[in-house]
């Protein structure tokens, strides 16, 4: 399954190779593209064995003491849909302590959760010891776990049947609760009771609604009760958790059917989201957080918060001409140009057209300008400089020292007389 998996990947380059082929603009630049996708695709494909291989290595090394050990989780539910990752997540049977014997170094305990967090060869994995949950608090972290040393029992703990299967050293897939018949029949069905699993953790509501759009897939029936029925435990997650759900949603190509789901669920009302129904896709996950609206509960940084205005300030504008252009830069542009549907050439063409890509381009200072009107650096200069600057970037004044002079003479000087 894994070089099945791997030769998936190698014929996107026979893919691309194809387009360019069969392109009308099949050029020397092209050429360059198409060889930069090739060194990409290797790279991807050199780290996927890469991670794969020192994840069997760890399995081997704790059987080796006496443990089960398995690949388990999301890798093994991507590796069977032919999807490329490498976040690999380990269970066993040994102990926090019993993996610290084991690896000696470069390993983090989570005691709490019975995990730690192990780098091997550079290859980070999150290691989980078999164990039963208690008593959920908060409706999402469990107030006592107990270990085990029963593979199913640890399963069962789990949210999704997708998410149960589990890998061995030898990449034999293991399946105790048909997560392959819900794969196939493209389901999002909890393991055992839907209510008590949400009741549990409410965030596995996101969850549910996160997988079904990233994989397209069907809530099973009785999830989708459940999800109605404790809907309102969303008000306990936090919204950091809640940023995390919808980035991954937003970042999918099928966004808009986990904004279906969210409507069709009602849950807006707990995410704090508005305005969210038509937003476009783009890019960069910020473009699409700041064509709606939300809370201010959610933790943006400082630089997520001044790009996210930014863009809005752009759509307000309306349209992105060579002001926006130079204003903004051409990141931030291109994302809004994702959303106003203009071709990302067109817009770097027109970046590279700027007579000026700064203040500091301008031919002539604030201290030039103070000399011709014989007057002391102020707010008047600036706003001189700035009035030029516009002009300059609208095609109104050409960016030479001559003209500039010129023109701050026969406007301004005669005022400056006056």
């Amino acid at each position: 399954m894994v070089f099945l998996w791997h030769n998936r990947i190698i014929s996107i380059h026979v893919l691309y190779g194809y387009f360019f082929c069969k392109s009308d603009i099949f050029c020397k630049k092209n050429i360059i593209i198409f060889h930069l996708l090739i060194i990409i695709k290797r790279v991807i494909i050199k780290t996927v064995r890469f991670v794969f291989e020192n994840a069997i290595e760890v399995l081997k090394l704790i059987e080796k003491h006496g443990f089960e050990a398995y690949i388990v989780g999301g890798y093994v539910r991507d590796i069977y849909l032919s999807k490329t990752s490498t976040d690999i997540d380990i269970c066993t049977n040994a102990k926090p302590m019993d993996l610290v014997k084991i690896f000696k170094r470069n390993i983090i305990i989570d005691e709490n959760y019975g995990s730690v967090k192990l780098e091997y060869k550079k290859s980070h994995f999150d290691i989980t010891t078999f164990r039963k949950d208690f008593k959920y608090k908060n409706n999402r972290k469990p107030s006592k776990i107990e270990y085990v040393n029963d593979l199913e029992e640890d399963l069962y703990r789990r949210d999704f049947s997708i998410n149960t299967m589990c890998m061995d050293k030898d990449g034999n897939i293991i399946d105790m609760f048909n997560a392959k018949k819900d794969i196939q029949s493209k389901t999002i069905r909890c393991i055992g009771d839907s209510n008590e699993k949400i009741e549990e953790d409410s965030l596995r509501i996101l969850r549910a609604v996160r997988f079904a759009c990233t994989l397209n897939f069907n809530i099973d029936k009785k999830l989708d009760k459940s999800i109605k029925k404790h809907i309102k435990l969303l008000e306990n997650l936090s919204f950091h958790r809640k940023k995390s759900e919808l980035n991954s949603i937003f970042r999918s190509n099928n966004y808009k059917y986990g904004l279906d789901l969210i409507s069709k669920y009602k849950l807006d009302k707990y995410l704090e989201i508005s305005k969210y129904k038509n937003i476009k896709k783009t890019s960069d996950v910020l473009g699409m957080w700041a064509q709606l609206d939300f809370s201010s509960n959610y933790p943006f940084s400082k630089l997520e918060m001044e790009t996210i205005k930014k863009i809005r300030e752009i759509l307000v504008y309306g349209k992105i001409d060579s002001y926006i252009l130079y204003k903004y830069g051409n990141c931030i542009t291109l994302t809004v140009g994702e959303i106003f549907d203009i071709d990302k050439k067109e817009i770097l063409d027109n970046y590279a057209k700027l007579p000026i890509f700064k203040k500091d381009d301008i031919k002539i200072g604030i201290l030039d300008i103070s000399s011709l009107l014989n007057m002391e650096p102020s707010k008047y200069i600036r706003d001189i400089l700035d009035e030029i600057e516009y002009k300059i970037i609208k095609g109104e004044l050409e960016n030479s020292e001559n003209i500039l002079k010129q023109y701050v003479i026969e406007k301004y000087g005669d005022k400056n007389e006056r």
